[in-house]
């Protein structure tokens, strides 16, 4: 029995050396994943605004003084840039761990612990899924401000709830039907006038929602890291699965020993 546990040893520790492969693999194609995506997001938010000013709000875009379309542009170059750096910045942050979180109070562990948990791919893989969040989360937040600033610009309506620019920046791709330029929501507005033939008005309303998908299909630099990050997600997921099976077996095994260990005849 103590061979077979020996033996399960082994098979585990080879799996965690394949695990240290794939998480360094990891490392290298979110690094380069994140940096590219850092770029495309950039351009494509400058697209999506030129089009909204353009096509969408050609007269009130119009509106503005020379130098207040130069200063609308270089605050949407300076939100993309804090994108970009918020994605890097994310990348190096460090693993969380249920463990440390209890001890510190959520705080994150520090960045040396990345290379103690290569081997555990259950926490890889909570990592790999808050940096997914984190870019969502990016996105979201740099087409809210994007849309708070065309508010202010007085290009988009100010009419137009807080709540709704807010919804606007969360509403999955999957969810839109209207055809149109990338990173555009075309929403309809519909509010009741107040008389007594309780007619109503509809309005559409162009605004900023930077896709996560319509940035990797417009970027084949972006493409080809995700495409090699889905790989790598799907041989980790993999691995981790037989993992847990030789853990388990390794835990059958000890249990059987031990059994046998304390067990005496009457």
């Amino acid at each position: 029995m103590a061979g077979a546990v020996e033996r399960i040893a082994r098979d585990l520790s080879a799996l965690e050396e394949a695990i240290a492969a794939i998480a360094t693999e990891l490392h290298n194609s979110y690094a380069g994943y994140l940096d590219a995506l850092g770029q495309a997001v950039r351009h494509q938010l400058v697209l999506a605004s030129y089009h909204l000013c353009t096509q969408g709000y050609p007269d009130e875009f119009l509106n503005l003084s020379f130098s207040g379309r130069q200063q609308l542009q270089q605050s949407l170059r300076e939100i993309a840039a804090s994108a970009k750096e918020r994605l890097l910045r994310e990348f190096h942050s460090p693993i969380p761990t249920a463990e440390h979180q209890e001890k510190n109070g959520g705080e994150e562990v520090s960045s040396e612990t990345k290379e103690t948990l290569r081997g555990q791919p259950e926490e890889l893989i909570a990592w790999l899924e808050s940096v997914e969040i984190a870019i969502a989360k990016t996105l979201q937040k740099a087409s809210r401000d994007s849309n708070r600033l065309l508010q202010q610009a007085e290009i988009l309506p100010k009419k137009i709830p807080e709540p709704i620019l807010e919804a606007a920046a969360k509403v999955e791709a999957s969810a839109e039907s209207v055809a149109g330029p990338p990173n555009l929501l075309n929403l309809v507005i519909e509010a009741e006038d107040d008389d007594e033939l309780q007619t109503s008005t509809v309005t559409h309303v162009y605004a900023i929602h930077l896709r996560l998908s319509e940035i990797e299909l417009a970027d084949p630099t972006v493409m080809a890291y995700r495409h090699q990050i889905r790989n790598l997600v799907a041989r980790l997921r993999g691995i981790e699965r037989e993992y847990q099976k030789k853990q388990r077996e390794r835990a059958v095994a000890e249990a059987e020993s031990a059994w046998r260990a304390s067990w005496f005849d009457d």
